[in-house]
């Protein structure tokens, strides 16, 4: 006689319930639900005004929330904080770009050696950038500082990333790497919820916050 087997379900990275994205006290959406799994790559999208980025940085614990439940990995917080990628670029211009990024790495508690920032930059296009000034950087460069530091981030450190608009100014070839990139840390067992106004191939969910505007 055959045994049947049973297979565990995916563990819930974040959920998402009754949940009210708001530009200060002014509900733009309302009843949002999400449930992205381990593994997921969620494209948020949404008409504009529907309150995508602000959603991105609510989760990030840069603006409040007015009402709504999320649990990350079960729990009601995160071990770290969500990676938030975003336009903001949060770049210090007094610092060299290596400065930056291990500043970056620093808050997830990576202590990167000098050849992990070197390989780190390499992939975003800025080797032998390390020494110059952030300063001199073009604003395309810099936010390729920003992206770098994924390519150090494993799901064990930091298990959701929120980006915002991750493909924008990248040639085709960096759209590429960071594609890649995207779905080796979701397939490790990480979650990411991301914007972009281009095609989302990597992404095998959708959250339309069209859907639940007020």
């Amino acid at each position: 006689m055959s045994q049947m087997t049973t297979t565990e379900p995916t563990p819930l990275v974040l959920a998402l319930q009754a949940w009210t994205v708001q530009r200060g006290e002014a509900a733009l959406c309302e009843g949002v639900t999400l449930q992205l799994p381990a593994g997921g790559i969620c494209h948020l999208i949404g008409a504009n005004g529907t309150g995508k980025t602000t959603l991105l940085m609510q989760l990030a614990g840069l603006l409040p929330v007015l009402t709504g439940e999320v649990r990350y990995l079960d729990a009601e917080t995160l071990p770290v904080q969500p990676v938030y990628v975003s336009h903001q670029l949060g770049i210090h211009p007094n610092l060299t770009v290596a400065q930056n990024l291990r500043f970056l790495l620093n808050l997830y508690g990576i202590n990167p050696s000098d050849e992990d920032i070197d390989a780190a930059l390499s992939w975003v296009g800025l080797a032998g950038f390390e020494r110059i000034s952030s300063s001199h950087l073009s604003a395309g460069q810099t936010r390729r500082i920003t992206l770098a530091r994924l390519y150090l981030l494993t799901p064990k450190i930091a298990p959701l990333w929120l980006l915002d608009e991750p493909f924008t100014a990248l040639d085709v070839e960096m759209v590429a790497r960071m594609e890649a990139r995207l779905q080796a840390f979701a397939q490790a067992g990480g979650a990411i919820l991301m914007t972009s106004h281009q095609q989302a191939m990597v992404a095998n969910q959708t959250l339309d916050l069209s859907a639940y505007m007020v």
